[in-house]
């Protein structure tokens, strides 16, 4: 039985806006253990990306009870949720906003290493992990899917247990949405916790698991 990473107890998440509140997540309820791919799945608005921020430990549930690595994230204390949220790396759905563009790729995989406190980081992964001899590339250079790649690469300079990522091949072609799902594929072989929000059916067949929110397209998918 893997180790369980997070777990989700009657979550519930409320904005306040000037016409009153909204619910963003109701009564949520599941676990992720540490194997395997694990996608939040669903159309848009049904909380995908909320979910992700209570995982990231970004933000506070209204209620409930949510667990990263054993460690209480709705009763901890700020300092503690900042120290547990250097495990957390988040990769966003445009490729240029999970990267310093004026950096190169090598400097990009130091920036994440030194914002995470990781050390020097190990160059050749990028040989290892489909972006062979890109280190002193610009990111401009990089195609799209090439970036997002390098975005999840970034995770293992900073040494993060956990990877979240919103809808992390929504605005690629396939071919690059292929390459994508392929790195993350690959993270989950070293080690690392993948979550991934979509609703790409290419990420939701490769998947060890699918929580579906709101009305999902394909049978079978547990539900939170």
């Amino acid at each position: 039985m893997p180790d369980v990473v997070y777990s989700v107890r009657d979550v519930v998440h409320r904005y306040r806006t000037p016409s009153g509140d909204v619910t963003a997540v109701q009564e949520a309820t599941f676990d992720i253990p540490a194997d395997g791919l694990t996608v939040l799945a669903g159309p848009s608005g049904s909380g995908k990306s909320t979910l992700l921020r209570l995982l990231g430990v970004i933000e506070r549930p209204t209620s409930g009870e949510l667990t990263l690595h054993g460690n209480d994230t709705v009763r901890l204390t700020e300092r503690a949720r900042r120290a547990l949220r250097r495990e957390v790396h988040l990769v966003f759905q445009s490729p240029v906003d999970n990267l310093f563009g004026y950096l190169n790729v090598r400097d990009n995989l130091r920036a994440a290493a030194q914002l995470s406190g990781a050390g020097e980081p190990d160059i050749g992964m990028l040989d290892r992990l489909g972006l062979p001899g890109t280190a002193d590339w610009a990111i401009s250079a990089l195609s799209g899917g090439q970036q997002q790649r390098l975005a999840f690469l970034t995770a293992l300079a900073a040494k993060a247990s956990v990877v979240l990522a919103d809808e992390p091949t929504s605005q690629l072609d396939s071919t690059s949405a292929r390459l994508v799902i392929d790195t993350m594929l690959d993270l989950v072989k070293l080690g690392v916790t993948v979550v991934a929000a979509s609703h790409d059916d290419a990420v939701l067949e490769v998947a060890a698991r699918v929580y579906g929110l709101g009305r999902v397209g394909r049978g079978g998918h547990d539900r939170l």
